[in-house]
C-alpha cells in the first residue's frame, strides 16, 4: 500500500498537526478549532482546509498517526526482539508504549467527543475498536496459546478477559498513579509477575516457538497498520 503522510513532504502540514497535538492534549476536542490550531501553527486557516477538509478528518488522522506510531513502536520491539512476545513482557510493553502518547488521555474511552466523531463513521470506528485492549486480547491471545505461550489447563477465553481486564485495570492505575495505592516494585513489574503467574506455563517455551509466536504477533499488529494508514490515507485532502 503506498500512503503519503503530508507532514513528511509539507512543514506546514507538520506544524499543523504538531499544533492540534498540543492543543488536543490540553483541551480536548471539542474545545479546539481549526482556527486555534491554524494560529498556533503560524499559518492561515485556509491553510489548513488545504490538507483536511474538515476538523473532524484532521482530529481523525492525528488519532490515527498516535496509533501508528504505538504499532510501529511494538511491531519494532517484537522484530528485535523476539521474547518480547512472552505474556509477562508484552503487556507492559503494550501499556508504556500507550502510554508515550501526549494523545493517550484522550483516547475514545476518555474523550466523549472523540468518541461522538468515531460513532459517525462505521469504518473508523471499527478501526479504533481493533485496537482496544479487548480487540487485542482477541486477537492476540491465540496466537499466544497455538505456540505453547500459555497455559493449556485454562479455557482460551478465560485467558484473554484476563489479560483484558489486566490490561486496562493497570493501564488505568499507571496513567493516574494517584488512583492506586503505592507498590513496592515498579507496577510494570508487578505487572509481568501477575502475568507469569496467572497464565504462563511453568516451562519456558523452547526458543523456535517464542521466535514463531513474535513473528505471528507482528503480523497481527501489522495487519491493523495497514488499516491505520488508509484511514491516515482518506482523512487527508488529495494533494496535486
Amino acid at each position: 500500500m503506498t500512503t503519503q503522510l503530508i507532514e513528511r513532504h509539507s512543514r506546514k502540514a507538520a506544524r499543523i498537526l504538531d499544533s492540534a497535538r498540543e492543543l488536543v492534549a490540553e483541551h480536548g476536542v471539542r474545545k479546539v478549532t481549526i482556527s486555534e490550531i491554524a494560529a498556533t501553527a503560524g499559518v492561515g486557516k485556509g491553510t489548513v482546509y488545504l490538507y483536511w477538509a474538515t476538523k473532524e478528518d484532521l482530529i481523525l488522522g492525528l488519532f490515527a498517526r498516535e496509533l501508528l506510531t504505538f504499532l510501529d513502536e511494538v511491531i519494532a520491539r517484537l522484530t528485535a526482539d523476539p521474547a518480547a512476545v512472552l505474556p509477562h513482557r508484552l503487556a507492559p510493553l503494550l501499556i508504556r508504549t500507550g502510554l508515550r502518547s501526549p494523545l493517550a488521555p484522550r483516547l475514545p474511552a476518555r474523550d466523549a467527543e472523540l468518541l461522538r466523531l468515531l460513532a459517525g463513521r462505521d469504518d473508523d470506528r471499527a478501526l479504533f475498536e481493533r485496537t482496544r485492549p479487548s480487540a487485542m486480547c482477541q486477537a492476540v491471545m491465540p496466537v499466544l496459546r497455538r505456540h505453547g505461550l500459555l497455559r493449556q489447563d485454562r479455557p482460551l477465553a478465560d485467558q484473554s478477559y484476563a489479560m483484558h481486564a489486566l490490561l486496562v485495570g493497570f493501564g488505568t492505575a499507571m496513567a493516574e498513579p494517584g488512583s492506586a495505592p503505592p507498590s513496592a516494585a515498579e507496577p510494570a513489574t508487578v505487572l509481568a509477575d501477575t502475568v507469569a503467574q496467572l497464565l504462563e506455563p511453568a516451562d519456558e517455551p523452547a526458543e523456535q516457538s517464542i521466535a514463531a509466536a513474535a513473528t505471528d504477533t507482528a503480523a497481527v499488529f501489522h495487519t491493523t497498520r495497514d488499516a491505520v494508514l488508509d484511514l491516515i490515507t482518506r482523512s487527508q485532502t488529495p494533494q496535486q
